[in-house]
């Protein structure tokens, strides 16, 4: 596999290696009209196509699937700076979407200057969209003995089997470094030299991966909430935990100093443990926390503070969700990106320990606990291993990263910048959520700054909550 060989690549050389497609070449992409979406029609300046790519890079003679790609017009063309190809993440976004809603994200100088282009990656949208059958209800993703972790592992197992037969080939073909070499066939398609680049969450590893194989085609790039692929499975777990903690312990200072929070005046810490123990031995438990995880990305205070007095007083939460098929291709692309393999019952129980350690207020983190758990029925080692960063070919990456992110935790901002400290600039958000672009007008100011005029920063900055 394409990951096997990278990783090979990295341990004998110290170097990211440069990665070709020589014998292959993309088709021009045929502008039209978007398919037809009552929720989501066409926009001004907006047009959809598609880029045929191989389905195993390696075999770029066989068979081949088409990608969607979305691009919205530069607004002033006079002055166009080229493509801002943007990723929003997941994985399981569609990036066809997020292309063609630009004034929803980024600012009018912005729109101005640059096609922004998205491309729904294998697996999304509608570049061969992987949806899992129906494998029933989970037994739980904690489990308290060998029996539990069997039941488990079994139940992973059928659900990963019954995906992986519904959704073949493209199931096995859909991690992240397979993508940053579509990636390249998008741009190739448009007919540009180089391209600028934002990535958002998981979209950040798309952006990383572009870099190693493809740095010197890279004019800009932002990643905002970042990834870090060095990340063991002790690290994934247990920075994750930390973080979640961490975002806890902002939610409840805010909601001492704000009259309207639904816990003012009592001890937040208490009352959680009581909705915690009123839940516990349920799945609303696990539901209670991972809604106040979800709560933490934007961040929404007021509904985790009404969500734990309600919890408490035994009114049950709502589940929250990931948008498009999260739970489906997660499968196909965080196992094959991570080593996510948890072998033993012993050494889950170590595991889980250390996360209860590193975060005791919210039980370790729902997200990277069950994305771990969900890959406990993938056999075989990640086609796309993880390594350290080596970016040494791309122009300077601008970093942006919240001080207490609960999903990409500035642990990670922080590695990646000691990984590439000569060409990364790291911004960081002094407050809480996941995303920071549009967060103020230090955060938007410095990133526009850097897209428009490719001035990065010359040192790191902070930005105020």
């Amino acid at each position: 596999m394409l990951g096997t060989v990278l990783a090979s690549a990295l341990l004998l050389t110290g170097a990211a290696p440069a990665v070709t497609d020589a014998g292959w070449a993309p088709s021009p992409i045929v502008w039209t009209t978007c398919p037809d979406d009552p929720d989501s029609p066409t926009p001004p300046n907006g047009e959809c196509g598609t880029v045929r790519v191989p389905l195993d890079w390696d075999r770029p003679g066989g068979p081949s699937i088409d990608l969607a790609v979305a691009r919205h017009r530069a607004t002033d063309t006079a002055h166009r700076f080229g493509v801002l190809l943007a990723d929003l993440g997941g994985p399981g976004s569609a990036s066809t979407e997020f292309a063609l809603a630009p004034g929803v994200f980024f600012s009018p100088e912005v729109q101005a200057r640059f096609d922004v282009v998205g491309f729904d990656v294998r697996g999304t949208g509608r570049s061969e969209f992987i949806d899992c059958p129906d494998a029933g209800r989970p037994p739980s993703d904690e489990p308290t003995d060998r029996a539990g972790f069997a039941a488990l592992r079994k139940y992973s197992e059928k659900a990963v089997s019954g995906c992986r037969a519904r959704n073949l080939p493209v199931f096995d073909h859909a991690n992240t470094a397979v993508n940053a070499r579509d990636m390249d066939a998008v741009r190739r398609a448009l007919g540009e030299a180089r391209i600028s680049f934002l990535g958002i969450s998981y979209g950040t590893l798309l952006g990383q991966q572009y870099a190693e194989q493809h740095g010197d085609r890279v004019r800009a790039m932002v990643l905002d909430s970042s990834i870090d692929h060095s990340a063991s499975l002790e690290r994934f777990l247990d920075d994750r935990a930390t973080a979640a903690d961490e975002g806890f312990r902002q939610f409840a200072a805010w909601c001492d100093r704000t009259a309207t929070c639904a816990l003012h005046g009592q001890d937040v810490f208490a009352v959680w443990e009581k909705a915690l123990a009123v839940t516990g031995g349920t799945p609303a438990r696990e539901e209670l926390r991972d809604r106040v995880l979800k709560d933490m990305y934007r961040p929404d205070w007021a509904d985790i503070g009404q969500a734990i007095a309600d919890a408490a007083a035994g009114v049950p939460p709502m589940t929250a969700q990931f948008s498009y098929n999260y739970t489906s291709i997660r499968l196909a692309v965080v196992c094959q990106d991570f080593d996510l393999r948890i072998r033993s019952f012993a050494q889950y129980s170590a595991l889980h320990a250390e996360e209860l350690r590193h975060g005791p207020l919210m039980r370790g983190s729902t997200l990277a606990h069950g994305e771990a758990m969900a890959c406990l029925g993938v056999h075989g080692p990640p086609a796309n291993p993880p390594h350290p960063l080596n970016i040494s070919r791309a122009p300077r990456i601008l970093l942006l990263n919240s001080r207490f992110d609960p999903a990409t935790p500035y642990a990670w901002a922080l590695a990646i910048h000691r990984q590439a400290p000569a060409n990364t600039t790291l911004l960081t958000y002094e407050g809480a959520g996941h995303g920071v672009y549009e967060r103020n007008a230090c955060t938007r100011s410095a990133t526009d700054r850097y897209l428009l005029t490719l001035e990065a920063p010359k040192h790191d900055l902070d930005c105020p909550a």
